[in-house]
């Protein structure tokens, strides 16, 4: 018999999920992953197991519930679990968890007292900790045997000096909790570990990650340690993003108050749904689409170019800003959907980065290689995958110190 590990990263329409089973002497074994889209008519169901091969697509009927915070049942997902772990059992559950606020740094255990705690962050991030927490409410409601543990976004910034920090606002905001957090960081703790392995001198130098996706950042890692991230209090903040701002001047927002009399949720629909990739464009938040239709000859085309050409404009003005945190730049790593996949876009960074010593090998970065810069370029450029699933995982069993009941590889 095995114990599994399952994994969720929560959206805010669809639960990914990904199946570990424990090993005691080797890397938990990804047996299966796939996603719950959580809409409360008729969520959809669809896995696939470590080769890609479809296990499952389907849909289920949901009860109703009086939670409105957690609208939907997990039941035909467990039951789909274990009828296809040949005698395992899922042990624990790990969570990505959007905010921590100043007081959760690493993983923990979920109990009533610390949900009720991360509830009381949802201003913090208003759109993304209900989401996030909502699944640890329904398996605490279908499923209380089993250990949750919350596996925070924030958690990798704490070492971010104080300064960093701080917002140049009155005191009583800081000693609110109303700081620089930063975001993305089990991604960034994943690359960081990644750099461990694969290139330990790398490691231990001045690296800037950029986690290029729908949502995107960057981070400053110092000895493998964040330095300084490009998202601040919230994740509106920073880069360009698919459907997000990113940094914008608050002046904005007075006047689309004054002038628009726009109200909280005109702001953040705008901020959050209309504005980024999709806004700057008029016609997509997918950067494959645009690149597509930033060939064509319309007279939406320009447009389509332009937002590509911020988009890019903007990753190198912050990869600057970070620089000069670091005091140099050793390494860059691209990484998350658009790092790993838009070759144009990492030779638009690259070129714009002659500067700072980096040089691009072209046929590389064509094909994705690991390493896409010259032998005689001085920062060294990688193209490393994400694993956020994997991280989640990691801190489920260091937090529950199961590898000593692991079964053996």
């Amino acid at each position: 018999m095995s114990d599994v590990i399952l994994a969720f990263n929560c959206g805010s329409s669809s639960l990914k999920f990904t199946l570990f089973r424990l090993q005691a002497h080797a890397a938990p074994a990804v047996l299966a992953h796939g996603a719950v889209e959580t809409t409360p008519d008729s969520p959809r169901f669809h896995a696939v197991d470590n080769t890609g091969t479809v296990l499952t697509d389907c849909t289920w009927s949901q009860p109703d519930h009086t939670d409105k915070t957690a609208p939907f049942s997990l039941g035909p997902l467990f039951k789909w679990i274990e009828s296809h772990l040949d005698g395992g059992k899922v042990v624990a559950v790990g969570h990505r968890v959007v905010h921590g606020g100043p007081d959760f740094i690493a993983p923990v255990r979920i109990t009533p007292d610390i949900l009720a705690q991360l509830e009381k962050l949802t201003p913090f991030a208003p759109l993304h900790q209900t989401v996030t927490l909502a699944p640890i409410k329904v398996i605490a409601r279908e499923r209380p045997d089993l250990p949750q543990i919350a596996c925070f976004d924030t958690g990798f910034h704490h070492t971010m000096p104080p300064l960093a920090k701080l917002l140049p606002l009155p005191r009583r905001y800081d000693q609110a909790g109303v700081r620089r957090y930063g975001f993305h960081g089990l991604s960034y703790a994943y690359i960081s570990s990644r750099l461990r392995e694969i290139d330990p001198k790398l490691a231990q130098g001045r690296t800037i990650v950029a986690h290029l996706g729908s949502g995107a950042s960057l981070c400053a890692l110092k000895n493998g340690q964040s330095i300084e991230t490009t998202m601040g209090f919230s994740a509106l903040d920073g880069l360009m993003m698919g459907t997000r701002c990113g940094a914008l001047d608050p002046g904005v927002l007075l006047y689309m108050m004054q002038e628009e009399g726009a109200g909280w949720h005109t702001i953040v629909d705008v901020l959050y749904h209309q504005s980024g990739l999709l806004g700057v464009s008029g016609l997509a938040a997918d950067m494959r689409s645009l690149r597509e239709q930033a060939k064509a000859s319309t007279p939406q085309a320009a447009n389509a170019r332009e937002a590509l050409n911020l988009f890019a404009y903007r990753v190198v003005q912050e990869i600057g800003a970070l620089t000069a945190i670091l005091q140099g730049l050793d390494g860059l790593v691209f990484t998350a959907g658009i790092g790993e996949n838009d070759a144009a876009l990492r030779a638009e960074v690259c070129t714009a980065l002659q500067w700072v010593g980096v040089r691009l090998d072209a046929e590389a970065n064509q094909r994705h290689a690991p390493i896409i810069s010259t032998p005689d370029s001085s920062v060294i450029i990688r193209v490393e995958p994400t694993n956020e699933e994997l991280m989640i995982c990691k801190d489920v069993i260091s937090t529950l110190d199961l590898l000593a009941k692991a079964s053996p590889a």
